[in-house]
């Protein structure tokens, strides 16, 4: 059974960091590309950043690039998102998901797999 499940969420004041973790298990990072993901109601979903192992290809959307760093840890099977410098429109519910090819999943927004989802609050 393949799950992803990420935890960390929080409320942080604007200017402050936060650091996610995506556990991901029954698929393996040198297959799957592996991104996070927010929605806020009302709005567009936005890919976060987005890695590919195989292909060592990394993703940042204009809006965090600079701030949050994506990375991997193969021996825990976790995906992690570092948040800097967070502003209070990175208000978000946060989730990983998980896709055979980066561009479908960086692109497209379609996912084989992904997690709940995690909040994050940051007050101003």
């Amino acid at each position: 059974e393949v799950q992803l499940v990420e935890s960390g969420g929080g409320l942080v004041q604007a200017g402050g960091t936060l650091t996610l973790s995506c556990g991901v298990s029954g698929i393996s990072f040198a297959d799957y590309s592996i991104g996070w993901f927010r929605q806020v109601p009302g709005k567009e979903r936005e890919g976060v950043a987005a890695f590919s192992q195989g292909d060592d290809v990394t993703y940042y959307s204009d809006s965090v690039k600079g701030r949050f760093t994506i990375s991997s840890d193969n021996a825990e099977n976790m995906v992690y998102l570092q948040m800097n410098s967070l502003k209070p429109e990175d208000t978000a519910v946060y989730f990983c998901a998980a896709h055979l090819s980066l561009l479908t999943l960086w692109v497209r927004y379609e996912f084989a797999y992904r997690g709940q989802g995690t909040q994050v609050t940051v007050s101003s």
